[in-house]
């Protein structure tokens, strides 16, 4: 398998069947646990920023001339979109001083507030959706990645008695 494809599939996720997309989204959690614990919050949004561009390569090459701009096995755009949404997950538990997987209540929130709007594409998700490019196949997952993490800190405000 040639870089290109184990990068825009993450390492043949994207193969598994059936929900690629769903199966992209859950590999992102051990990821995002494991740069937690190695670097904090500050080495997850700089490896989202690797795989936002790393995957946005991966898809011009993997969809050149191809007939479906975005193809299923595709997942790297999943990927990206899911450790943004849980930038809220490990700033918090930087900011408190906890185990990052203490705060389960936010992972959960996340990935299914994460695979809401990687499905419904409202808005700015939809436009890029729309564009039928290799940015607009990673937009749209980084669009609803920060719907997500929006979700999640009003559902975090909201359990910590902030908006009560």
């Amino acid at each position: 398998m040639i870089l290109s494809r184990l990068v825009a599939t993450w390492f043949g996720v994207g193969l598994m069947r059936p929900a690629p997309g769903t199966w992209g989204s859950l590999a992102a959690l051990p990821c995002v646990w494991a740069l937690h614990l190695l670097g904090g919050f500050a080495l997850v949004a700089l490896a989202t920023a690797a795989i936002f561009a790393a995957g946005w390569w991966a898809a011009v090459v993997e969809t050149r001339g191809a007939a479906d701009p975005d193809p299923s096995e595709i997942v790297i755009d999943e990927v990206a979109g899911m450790f943004l949404a849980l930038w809220p997950v490990s700033l918090g538990a930087q900011i408190a001083g906890v185990d990052v997987l203490q705060l389960w209540p936010g992972w959960i929130v996340a990935f299914l507030a994460f695979r809401l709007f990687d499905i419904w594409k409202p808005g700015p998700a939809g436009w890029a959706d729309r564009q039928h490019t290799p940015l607009g196949l990673m937009l749209d997952d980084i669009f609803a990645g920060l719907f997500a993490a929006l979700v999640v800190v009003a559902a975090a405000a909201l359990a910590h008695g902030v908006l009560m």
